[in-house]
């Protein structure tokens, strides 16, 4: 393979049932600002909240979406997001209204993980280096 390379994610989409508590989890836990999308009409009842994000540099973003043709739970795909020291991030999931499934714990040369559970039952991984 020639030339850079590339992540192969572009976007991450959560699946929801209640948006605003949804929204205020993923605030709480990681200290940002989500950005409220508008949907053209043609896509039913889809609701998006996405993630902070640029357009310039290497990053992925995504959105809480809520709509009746897919449903949040556990057991499906696990994003990870990036984190300082992902103990940090974790210490706010139970006062934002989620589980901590497994606290931080090495993975070694790769840095460390912790897995959390949000207010819709979505597992998410939490990652860091240090």
């Amino acid at each position: 393979m020639s030339g850079q390379v590339k992540n192969p994610f572009t976007w991450v989409e959560i699946y929801v049932e209640d948006m605003n508590r949804a929204q205020k989890f993923y605030e709480s836990v990681f200290t940002i600002q989500m950005i409220p999308m508008d949907m053209p009409a043609d896509l039913g009842d889809l609701q998006m909240v996405s993630f902070p994000w640029t357009q310039e540099g290497n990053n992925i973003s995504g959105a809480l979406c809520k709509t009746s043709m897919m449903k949040p739970g556990a057991g499906g795909t696990l994003a990870y997001f990036t984190c300082d020291d992902c103990s940090i991030e974790a210490s706010r999931v139970e006062a934002a209204g989620g589980q901590v499934l497994q606290a931080k714990f090495p993975i070694g040369q790769f840095g460390f993980a912790a897995i959390v559970m949000d207010t819709e039952g979505n597992v998410i991984g939490l990652h860091s280096m240090s």
